[in-house]
């Protein structure tokens, strides 16, 4: 089977999202291949409770990509986009159509921005699925509308138990059918952070800071609930105000409790506010601080005043892992990204990404049926192979649970030493876990 180049096929890909492209059939570039081929209906096809999809001949397979790719938010959701597209490319073809994601929508990391691209997609029928949100408040306003539509959607980065479950068999208050994500549940990370605190650094009182929105103060509510399980004491339990820049009031509230150390699962730039301004506040000179995933960004980690923070967030090592559907690996999607964007990635979830779109495409062409040159993909079809998802991703297995946790829960916790080096902080592990 002939191979196109990486490059030719972007250009191919992001013509067809600026709604240029004949819908002529791409060169298939996988190394590695679903074994799985369309049906071929030869009677009449009969859509299932939720509708289809019909893609006429000479029309493109339409999926989107959701994610924050503009403002603080778009170091983590620009790369996860880049993924979505490097997997469309890598796919290739199904049944002869070309996969385009239109062009790419903006969650602006927030639940109105998020509810108005939601409301573009799903006024548009000929949509199959999303690969996104970026952010958890996103998705909360996303996953209502997308469910509703019949659609499904596949989150790269959000973690808020909210939107699947307790793992203990109860829906989130956030949760509705036809919502995946490749990402760790947040139930595990605050555990992990925990354990971090207590067995590594010997603290038992430290603070938690939030922002309010589904992700942060879900995160930091899991750590409380987990510390607290364990012995430790959180001496304040607190949040800013997006938006906020003076951090003094807040970090005076803090210090009163006398804490080790601060939890502060949120984003820039108030997370970069409140390292350049923690040292200035009597009571805390010193005292341990302990971010997430929301700062595993490049424009966090090059500020000096984030050298000695700790960072949770996913286990990045992906060592020999290989997507059975493309045959990446992780070392083979980093230089393509390079060769294609012109840098690497700025943030850690752009081979989650990846996996999901993967995923997607594959539920996709397991459940399309052609009958006399057009398409037909069930939409309920679609969730129920979603639903049986079992694949090896570039982050590991992938398998779903009831409520959509399909991904690899492994977590690390780096120090971060080095603003002038991001890579070497990103890679120095000092614990991990891996439930």
């Amino acid at each position: 089977m002939r191979r196109l180049g990486l490059a030719g096929l972007l250009v191919a890909l992001l013509a067809a999202s600026c709604g240029g492209g004949d819908g002529t059939a791409a060169t298939q570039t996988a190394a590695v291949q679903s074994s799985t081929t369309v049906q071929t209906a030869v009677e009449e096809f009969t859509p299932g409770p939720l509708g289809a999809v019909e893609v006429r001949p000479g029309e493109m397979i339409q999926i989107r990509s959701l994610n924050s790719i503009s403002g603080d938010a778009a170091n983590l959701g620009t790369p996860n986009q880049r993924g979505v597209e490097l997997a469309v490319a890598d796919y290739g073809p199904i049944a002869g159509r070309e996969v385009t994601i239109g062009e790419g929508l903006d969650d602006l990391c927030s639940a109105d921005g998020g509810q108005a691209a939601a409301q573009t997609i799903v006024s548009d029928p000929s949509v199959v699925g999303v690969i996104g949100t970026t952010c958890s408040a996103a998705a909360v306003a996303v996953s209502p509308l997308v469910s509703a539509a019949g659609m499904v959607m596949i989150a790269p980065s959000n973690t808020s138990p909210v939107l699947t479950s307790d793992l203990a068999g109860t829906p989130g208050d956030s949760y509705h059918p036809g919502y995946y994500r490749v990402s760790h549940n947040d139930l595990f990370q605050g555990r992990a952070v925990a354990l971090f605190v207590e067995e590594e650094l010997g603290f038992d009182k430290v603070a938690a800071v939030h922002d309010g929105d589904p992700y942060t103060q879900g995160l930091a509510q899991a750590f409380k609930d987990a510390f607290e399980g364990t012995g430790g004491a959180v001496t304040a339990f607190t949040s800013v105000n997006k938006g906020d820049i003076d951090m003094t009031a807040l970090l005076t509230e803090v210090a009163a409790g006398g804490p080790q150390a601060i939890f502060f699962p949120i984003f820039m730039p108030e997370g970069g506010y409140i390292v350049q301004q923690v040292g200035g506040v009597s009571g805390l000179e010193g005292v341990g601080l302990i971010a997430s995933a929301g700062l595993l960004t490049d424009n966090f980690m090059e500020l000096p005043e984030s050298e000695g923070v700790y960072i949770s967030g996913p286990d990045l090592r992906f060592g020999s892992n290989r997507n059975s559907y493309t045959g990446k690996t992780a070392d083979d999607l980093l230089t393509d990204y390079e060769a294609a964007y012109g840098e690497g990635p700025t943030a850690g979830y752009w081979a989650h990404a990846y996996d999901a779109t993967t995923m997607l495409l594959s539920a996709i062409e397991r459940v399309a049926v052609e009958v006399d040159g057009t398409l037909y993909i069930d939409r309920r079809a679609l969730r129920d192979e979603m639903n049986s998802t079992d694949f090896d991703g570039i982050i590991g297995p992938i398998t779903c649970d009831e409520f959509g946790d399909c991904g690899s829960q492994k977590l690390t916790v780096i120090l971060h030493n080095d603003s002038r080096d991001v890579e070497a902080g990103q890679n120095n592990i000092v614990f991990d876990f891996a439930p």
